[in-house]
């Protein structure tokens, strides 16, 4: 059991843009990635974290050629992979809130 508490542990570490966006203060969450806005307005609860992502991709260009990497792979498609573990594991909630509360806003 402590074997699989770890592991989820873990998995919501990695996984930052559904931390991001599970629960958003005023329902509400800030998409930009160094200074540069999301065209998005804004995601569904359910998997948001990898809505999250895709509006990260989404956004105003940007002539930025060092982009954060592990091994050449950017830290976006590392995030989407353990985010889409994290939004199945928690989807029972983002479907109850997404009836309840509606879409999440993009500031």
């Amino acid at each position: 059991m402590k074997r699989v508490i770890c592991c989820l542990l873990t998995l919501f570490c990695f996984s930052c843009s559904t931390i991001k966006t599970i629960n958003p203060p005023q329902d509400h969450v800030n998409i930009s990635y160094k200074g540069k806005k999301s065209y998005c307005k804004k995601i569904p609860r359910i998997y948001s974290g990898i809505s999250y992502n895709a509006c990260l991709l989404y956004g105003e260009p940007s002539n930025v050629t060092n982009i954060d990497s592990f091994n050449g792979v950017p830290f976006i498609f590392i995030d989407s992979a353990f985010s889409v573990i994290t939004d199945t594991i928690v989807l029972p909630y983002t479907i109850t809130t997404q009836v309840n509360k509606g879409d999440i806003k993009v500031n």
